[in-house]
């Protein structure tokens, strides 16, 4: 027997709808199993589409899976912020200071109030020193001479991220990746913008190794690209990200150190309402 289910698709990291990156967010779907989420996913072909369960964490307010067509993901940015607008506009309310969303990454804390939502950067779960064969891959999949990349890191949050520095926007707006020799790796590119009154701080570009290509706008690598570059001196406690640019979007990740949290926030447009039958 087909159910109906509260269905949205939101725009995330958007001034304006069809400016940043979709979601799908499918609600009420503690029914579904893994494979009709998975499926659904498939079917969306989305970057990702999420599914908004009861919470199992007595400290969570819901708890959020998110599944790529290919793979379930323990934690994701857009996701993160485009289901927490769904979750209140369908008359979610936080018990406390913070909405607390549980994923399979753990608990994630999202603010809420004036200003657009914001959560904070979970914890990497890979850091450190890119290894110089890595380096080398990395070099030869965007075309470029391994000299130009000024800093590089791992900056894993849950998607596998490596993170590399080059000088400029202009830079970062010219590479043209080979995929074949990425293989598999998810790298993001950051360089900064030049002259006063900036639209923007960074560029930043997400290219997806093993799935999709490029990303549209990526919270979980600004994340932890902030993570690193805000932690090693190379961009300030507060600055804005553009990405997309591209790929015809115009994305803008706002990014802010308080303490010793990170949070990373933007805009979500609602796009679409309605029901899936399942």
């Amino acid at each position: 027997m087909q159910r109906a289910l509260p269905f949205q698709q939101v725009d995330v990291f958007a001034e304006k709808p069809l400016e940043g990156n979709a979601l799908a967010v499918i609600s009420d779907a503690d029914d579904l199993t893994e494979a009709q989420m998975a499926a659904l996913a498939r079917w969306t072909n989305l970057s990702e589409t999420t599914f908004v369960l009861r919470p199992t964490h007595p400290e969570a307010d819901y708890r959020v899976r998110i599944f790529t067509p290919q793979r379930e993901l323990p934690f994701a940015g857009h996701p993160t912020l485009g289901t927490c607008h769904v979750w209140l506009d369908n008359g979610g309310k936080a018990r406390g200071e913070y909405i607390v969303q549980e994923c399979a990454a753990g608990l994630v804390r999202i603010r809420h109030g004036a200003g657009p939502l914001a959560f904070a950067a979970p914890p990497l779960v890979r850091s450190g020193a890119v290894e110089t064969s890595v380096l080398q891959q990395i070099a030869r999949a965007l075309g470029i001479d391994l000299a130009r990349i000024r800093a590089s890191n791992w900056v894993d949050n849950g998607p596998g991220w490596v993170g590399v520095l080059l000088s400029s926007r202009e830079e970062v707006l010219a590479l043209q990746v080979d995929y074949a020799v990425l293989d598999g790796l998810n790298l993001g590119v950051i360089g900064p913008w030049a002259g006063e009154g900036a639209e923007a701080d960074v560029e930043v570009r997400a290219f997806m190794g093993g799935e999709f290509a490029e990303d549209p706008v990526t919270g979980s690598l600004n994340a932890s690209l902030a993570q690193w570059l805000i932690g090693a001196g190379e961009l300030p406690e507060r600055y804005v990200a553009s990405q997309g640019t591209v790929i015809g979007r115009r994305g803008r990740v706002s990014i802010g150190r308080i303490g010793n949290d990170v949070w990373v926030g933007g805009p979500v447009q609602t796009c679409v309402v309605g029901q899936i039958s399942i």
